[in-house]
């Protein structure tokens, strides 16, 4: 018979090692800036991983109108809604900047959640804190102006409280991009980027560098 301590030590997992190595139904991919990872009405059938580089999800009605609902960052997980048994995406998957991404296909990503409770218990914290995020994004939407939209997506772009300070959000982020995000039009956009800049809170310096002073703008009634 094997040893309890060894035979607990023969079940441990390693999050960090199981998203980083090819192994089965896992691969990691290798996206360049503006490619497309999935489109709206692909099957469903993987959870992607993102673990270097940002990725934009957009949606298209069917008159064409298109809409950002999310730019997701390196430690990121996205296309989770196959493992609710939703058949096609919903949305599209495309890379703002060059892409390192593991895909996990549905079987794997299933069992591998049923199997290791660490595993399981940080996708779970993930979704939750997504979901808290989307929360806040629709109270913002529906009762702050658009300037404080504006600033909270810049702050949140940067990573402001995370890393405690300044980051380049994104070498070229339209201002079609963020108006599409807060909801307004993109010459509302540019008259508050030019504000923020003339007061300090944004610069460009080979791209967008936001301040933890621009959460003046934030916090302010």
């Amino acid at each position: 018979m094997i040893p309890r301590a060894a035979a607990k030590k023969l079940s441990t997992f390693d999050t960090k090692i199981f998203l980083s190595t090819r192994n089965g139904g896992r691969k990691i991919v290798a996206f360049a800036t503006k490619q497309t990872i999935f489109t709206q009405g692909d099957p469903s059938d993987a959870v992607f991983y993102i673990k270097e580089g940002k990725v934009r999800l957009t949606v298209v009605s069917k008159i064409g109108k298109e809409a950002t609902i999310g730019i997701l960052n390196k430690g990121d997980f996205f296309g989770e809604g196959c493992l609710t048994g939703q058949p096609l995406r919903l949305c599209f998957a495309t890379t703002m900047t060059d892409c390192s991404v593991m895909k996990i296909d549905k079987k794997s990503m299933m069992e591998v959640l049923h199997r290791e409770h660490e595993f399981s218990d940080m996708f779970v914290a993930y979704l939750l804190t997504r979901n808290i995020r989307y929360e806040e994004d629709l109270v913002d939407q529906l009762f702050n102006s658009s300037e404080k939209r504006l600033a909270r997506v810049l702050l949140l772009l940067a990573h402001f409280g995370k890393e405690g300070v300044p980051e380049t959000v994104i070498p070229k982020i339209s201002q079609e991009t963020l108006a599409e995000m807060i909801g307004t039009t993109r010459s509302r956009v540019s008259f508050f980027m030019n504000r923020f800049r003339k007061m300090g809170f944004i610069h460009y310096n080979g791209g967008l560098q936001v301040h933890s002073s621009l959460l003046n703008v934030v916090l302010h009634d």
